[in-house]
C-alpha cells in the first residue's frame, strides 16, 4: 500500500510539474482600459476567440465577433454582453472560405464602424471535414481570407493609429514547406490535411513578417501569436464521435483551457512597448525564434504576391481599395459561403479615412536568404 501511495504521489507531482511548466499558460497582463476603441475578432463564437473577445469587452472595447454561423455568433455575443457587462459586443457574419463574404463583411464594417484599433485573426480550421472545394480550403480559411480582410480594413487601421493586427499562428509552422507551384491545389486525405495545415501556419508567420515590412512607419504593427496546446473545438471538431469520450479526459489533463490559449494573442494586442518587435512570432507571451523557413524575407514577399493573386487583388484594385473603403463584392464564393451579411444597425456611416499608399510597392528591402533546413525525419 505504501509503495502504491508513493507511486501515486510521484505521478501526481510529475503531472503538476509538467502542467505548470509546459501546459499552463502564463498570465499576460498589459494595457489598461480600452474604452473608445474597437476590436474585430474572427472566429469568436467559441474557444480561444471567445475568451479573447471576453477580455477585450471587460476592458471596455467595442468588440465585433466576426463568425460564419449567425446562430452561434449571436449567442456568443449575448453571452459576452452578459458576462462582461459591456453592451458593445456585436456579431457580424464572415465566412473566410468565401472571398465574396470577406468583401461583404469589410463593406458592412467600414460603413457602420468609425474605428478599428485591433484586428485579431483567430478563426481557423485544421481539417476540410466533408467539404470538397476546387481550391486549398485550409490555406483559404487560415491565410488567404485573413490576408484579404486585412487589406480591405487597412485604411481604417491606419486612420486609428497606433493600431495592431494579430495573427493566431501555431508551432505547426515549423513543419511547413510552401510549394508555390501547388499552393492552391485541393487537399484530399488526412495526410495532405496535416501538411496543408502546417503550410498555412507557416504562411501566417510569413504574412506577419511581410506585413510589418510593408507597414513600417505607419503606426500599424502586427504580430504572429502561438496560443499553445489548447483544449478547444479545433482539437476535437474532426475527431470521430466514438473517440471523443476517450480524448476528453486526456485533453483536460494535458491541454490548456481556451482562456489560457488567449493569453499570448491578448499580449500581442495589448502589451505596451512591443512595437519594435512588429512582425515577430510570440509564444507564452514572449518573442520566440523561428526556423529559417519562417524568417525568409524572399519567401515572405513571394507569398505576399501569390496571396494577392489568390485573393483577387490586382494592381488597379490595390489603388481602388485604398481610395474607397466600400469595396464591391467580387470573387467566387465557395460552397460553404453564407449569404452576404446585412449591415448591422450599430452606428452611423463614417466618412472614409485618408487614402493610403499601394502596399504592393516596397521602396527599400534587404533580401535575407534563409539557411537550408534539415529534412524532417
Amino acid at each position: 500500500m505504501e509503495a502504491l501511495l508513493l507511486g501515486a504521489g510521484l505521478l501526481l507531482g510529475a503531472y503538476v510539474l509538467l502542467y505548470y511548466n509546459l501546459v499552463k499558460a502564463p498570465p499576460c497582463g498589459g494595457g489598461g482600459s480600452l474604452r473608445g476603441r474597437t476590436a474585430v475578432v474572427t472566429g469568436a463564437n467559441s474557444g480561444i476567440g471567445k475568451m479573447t473577445a471576453l477580455e477585450l469587452a471587460r476592458r471596455g472595447a467595442r468588440v465585433v465577433l466576426a463568425c460564419r454561423s449567425r446562430e452561434r455568433g449571436e449567442a456568443a455575443a449575448f453571452d459576452l454582453r452578459q458576462e462582461s457587462g459591456n453592451n458593445e459586443v456585436i456579431f457580424m457574419a464572415l465566412d473566410l472560405a468565401s472571398l465574396a463574404s470577406v468583401r461583404s463583411f469589410a463593406t458592412a464594417f467600414l460603413r457602420s464602424e468609425p474605428r478599428l484599433d485591433i484586428l485579431i485573426h483567430n478563426a481557423g480550421i485544421s481539417s476540410c471535414g466533408q467539404t470538397r472545394e476546387p481550391f486549398n480550403l485550409l490555406l483559404r480559411v487560415n491565410h488567404i481570407g485573413p490576408f484579404l480582410l486585412t487589406h480591405l480594413l487597412l485604411p481604417r487601421l491606419k486612420a486609428c493609429t497606433p493600431s495592431r493586427v494579430v495573427v493566431v499562428a501555431s508551432a505547426a509552422h515549423r513543419r511547413g514547406r510552401l510549394d508555390f507551384a501547388r499552393l492552391d491545389r485541393p487537399v484530399v486525405g488526412w495526410q495532405q490535411e496535416l501538411r496543408a495545415y502546417a503550410d498555412s501556419k507557416l504562411a501566417n508567420v510569413l504574412f506577419a513578417r511581410e506585413l510589418a515590412t510593408q507597414l513600417e512607419g505607419t503606426g500599424v504593427t502586427c504580430y504572429a501569436a502561438h496560443p499553445g496546446p489548447v483544449n478547444s473545438d479545433l482539437f476535437l471538431r474532426h475527431v470521430p464521435g466514438w473517440l471523443r469520450p476517450l480524448l476528453h479526459p486526456l485533453a483536460w489533463l494535458v491541454l490548456r483551457t481556451p482562456g489560457g490559449g488567449a493569453q499570448t494573442p491578448l499580449y500581442c494586442a495589448l502589451q505596451e512597448g512591443i512595437e519594435p518587435l512588429s512582425g515577430r512570432y510570440f509564444a507564452n507571451c514572449r518573442v520566440e525564434e523561428v526556423p529559417p523557413a519562417a524568417r525568409d524575407d524572399r519567401a515572405a514577399h513571394r507569398l505576399w504576391e501569390a496571396s494577392k493573386r489568390l485573393a483577387g487583388l490586382g494592381l488597379g484594385e490595390d489603388a481602388k481599395s485604398d481610395e474607397d473603403p466600400h469595396p464591391e463584392d467580387s470573387g467566387t464564393p465557395s460552397s460553404r459561403s453564407s449569404p452576404h451579411p446585412e449591415e448591422p444597425p450599430v452606428s452611423e456611416p463614417h466618412p472614409s479615412p485618408q487614402s493610403s499608399p499601394d502596399l504592393s510597392k516596397v521602396t527599400h528591402r534587404i533580401w535575407v536568404k534563409a539557411a537550408p533546413e534539415p529534412q524532417a525525419s
